[in-house]
């Protein structure tokens, strides 16, 4: 289908924006269900965002993606926020309501469990988890767990104040670990998950011994890029149910493309192989 007139309009603001996969993968979901909608980059400075973001509904936005650096700032300016981008600390998805407001949300919560369900369909929350990093995906991954039942979410960061802050945030089933004793603490655990950037392409590779990790526990990289890392390596040598980063990616997409052009779009593998193209 063609874009007319009435096409709706979503998008993805971010300060630098030109390596966001978020327009290829939303132009893949309207190509491929027909949808007259198109989604596009936004490339706003911080200190043009509140004037961007205040111009949404008057440019005929259904809504956008924050990313980088505007997360917190979007969760400022918002008209309405919900519980679970106030309990991150962070939103990540504005929707245009019918009178022009403007409201906040968080999906990477629910893209990390359902990325996580879907390939490690047994991984089971009453086990411990082991957190590495203390940034805003490690909240939200923590919420997750905890939403999800988790009795014991254990968070190592190289900052040992900031992970104790995060016990302090959500009660005391999330504990802190020094990030020398990160490798210890992950004995017991039945998830282990990167949400540092540790193992990017252009950073270092996350040091983490993986020789006293339960072999029935899965090991998850928050990193997509690449899209195999390091720790996902050597995790499947040593037989580890595994979760890439990319699925996150994918399904934190899924609330705010329904919200903006009504349909909740499959999560597939022809999806994963567009845009993993070049990860």
């Amino acid at each position: 289908m063609g874009l007319t007139g009435s096409a709706r309009i979503a998008g993805v603001m971010g300060w630098p924006v030109a390596h966001s996969r978020s327009p290829l993968l939303h132009g893949h979901w309207l190509e491929s269900l027909g949808i007259d909608g198109v989604y596009v980059p936004l490339a706003v400075p911080p200190h043009r965002f509140e004037a961007a973001f205040r111009a949404l509904p008057f440019l005929g936005f259904r809504g956008c993606n924050v990313t980088l650096p505007h997360k917190e700032k979007a969760l400022a300016l918002a008209d309405s926020v919900d519980d679970l981008s106030r309990r991150i600390g962070a939103a990540n998805t504005i929707v245009v309501g019918d009178d022009g407001s403007l409201a906040a949300t968080n999906t990477d919560s629910f893209g990390f469990l359902e990325n996580l369900k879907s390939r490690a369909p047994r991984w089971r929350a009453d086990r411990p988890a082991l957190v590495l990093g203390a940034g805003g995906s490690s909240r939200a991954v923590i919420v997750a767990l905890l939403d999800e039942g988790a009795r014991e979410v254990r968070v190592a960061n190289r900052t040992l104040e900031r992970a104790t802050a995060l016990g302090e945030r959500f009660g005391p089933s999330v504990t802190a670990v020094p990030w020398e004793e990160r490798a210890a603490a992950a004995g017991d655990v039945g998830l282990l998950v990167n949400t540092t950037q540790l193992g990017m392409t252009g950073q270092p590779a996350l040091d983490f011994a993986l020789d006293g990790l339960d072999e029935e526990a899965v090991v998850c990289d928050l990193v997509y890029a690449p899209l195999v890392t390091d720790l996902l390596h050597r995790a499947r040598r040593r037989g580890h149910v595994t979760v890439d980063g990319l699925g996150m990616l994918l399904h934190q997409a899924r609330p705010g493309f329904a919200a903006w052009f009504g349909v909740d779009p499959p999560v597939t593998e022809a999806l994963r192989s567009v845009v993993s193209q070049g990860l």
